[in-house]
């Protein structure tokens, strides 16, 4: 047989009997990885003259993107708003466990805090690849300081700050440093908000519009200026009226720059939004949809109380609240169950909630070259799932970082 290693000596995996998501559709055919990228079959054949060194039947699963959380404030007990000196240690286990939820890449995010916060706890965030130590970091996502008062939500009042002359450096100074910096929430009826969404648009780092009451109008003219992300779509924020939509108008708006799109993410645990606000969201703008897990530190432990950022929450089932109020704080929600729950309440195709996950984040942080798709060339990162969209092995580079353990089934 001819050899296979004209253009590398590494070993070719081709993963087989799948249905792979590819181009918006479930294709059955193989997938094929060598050294942590998706190969096009047809170059290896004819051009390398090459063949597989190892197979894997996957069983009729279902091959899809890895998910990608763009709003996840901790887990596991770790909250990562709180400046501890383990602080590294804490993001190195919510990495890893959120594996098994079928995450492979994700933005550790920062509730409204104290400056001496973002000082101690910005430098400890490191971008990293993904692999078998846990799921790659994008990028912080800093949600809040600088957000209204009367949509903080669970934010602490305290800590809430306005647009100061010399907007941007107000912001530098109250972050220390943007480095690692990949989204900030902010609310754009803020004063001076247009020039702090240029400066940060123009540094490439997203900016989203939440915890805010703006109209529409003032929500358009952020997006003119570079904004493209809304915050937890409907929550803290106004409610839709017909005279004057507010941020959720910008799903239908007209005034958004040619070539743009506006991205939205909505936390799909069936608490957060009512199944029929998230069927009217994802109809009007079913290619925007981001779905975000909003996860806090008692995701994944028992009932009772937590902690989010500076305030103390308590755990009622899939309740998040505000230790003594009904003040919804953040979600308990793994994505998995998210992606199921999106797809069982707007009655989508599979292809439709799988790429809400992981397509569309991708797009929204510009990586999708690289991140959200199965395409020749790009990340194997990857999930395995059955029909009812369970997760039954995460790859990442195209290793197997988790598998399903159906020892005791």
């Amino acid at each position: 047989m001819p050899s296979n290693k004209s253009v590398s000596d590494a070993p070719i995996v081709q993963f087989s009997n799948c249905r792979i998501l590819r181009d918006h559709q479930l294709q059955r055919e193989d997938l094929w990885v060598r050294e942590g990228k998706i190969l096009n079959p047809e170059k290896l054949f004819f051009d390398e003259k090459g063949s597989a060194d190892v197979q894997l039947d996957c069983k009729d699963s279902i091959i899809a993107p890895g998910f990608i959380d763009v709003q996840i404030n901790g887990g596991f007990g770790v909250d990562f708003s709180l400046a501890t000196d383990d602080f590294k240690a804490g993001i190195d286990l919510v990495s890893q466990k959120i594996l098994s939820h079928g995450v492979t890449s994700f933005c550790p995010t920062l509730v409204t805090s104290p400056p001496s916060v973002y000082h101690q706890v910005l430098p400890q965030i490191n971008v990293r690849n993904g692999g078998a130590h846990g799921a790659g970091i994008l990028g912080a996502h800093l949600e809040g300081p600088f957000i209204s008062k009367e949509k903080k939500g669970a934010h602490p009042e305290h800590c809430l700050r306005t647009f100061e002359a010399g907007a941007f450096q107000d912001l530098l100074a109250t972050y220390g440093s943007l480095d690692c910096v990949q989204i900030v929430t902010l609310a754009p009826e803020m004063r001076r908000s247009s020039e702090v969404i240029q400066e940060l648009t123009k540094r490439g780092i997203c900016v989203s519009l939440g915890h805010s009451v703006a109209n529409l109008s003032q929500a358009e003219e952020a997006v003119q200026h570079g904004a493209t992300f809304i915050t937890h779509l409907f929550n803290a924020m106004l409610p839709f009226h017909h005279r004057d939509p507010g941020i959720v108008g910008l799903l239908t708006s007209d005034k958004i720059p040619a070539g743009r799109r506006v991205f939205y993410g909505m936390i799909s645990d069936g608490i957060h939004t009512n199944p029929a606000a998230l069927r009217i969201a994802h109809r009007a703008h079913p290619k925007g949809l981001v779905l975000v897990t909003d996860a806090i530190a008692g995701m994944g432990l028992a009932p009772g109380r937590h902690t989010l950022g500076q305030q103390v929450v308590e755990i009622d089932g899939l309740n998040t609240y505000i230790a003594g109020t009904k003040t919804l704080s953040g979600s308990v929600a793994t994505m998995d169950t998210c992606v199921r729950h999106f797809q069982e309440a707007t009655g989508c195709s599979v292809e439709t909630a799988l790429e809400a996950a992981s397509l569309h984040p991708a797009q929204l942080l510009g990586i999708e070259h690289k991140k959200g798709t199965l395409n020749y060339d790009s990340d194997a990162d990857f999930l395995m799932l059955n029909d009812s969209l369970y997760v039954q092995a995460t790859y990442i580079a195209g290793e197997e970082v988790w598998r399903q353990d159906v020892s005791g089934m």
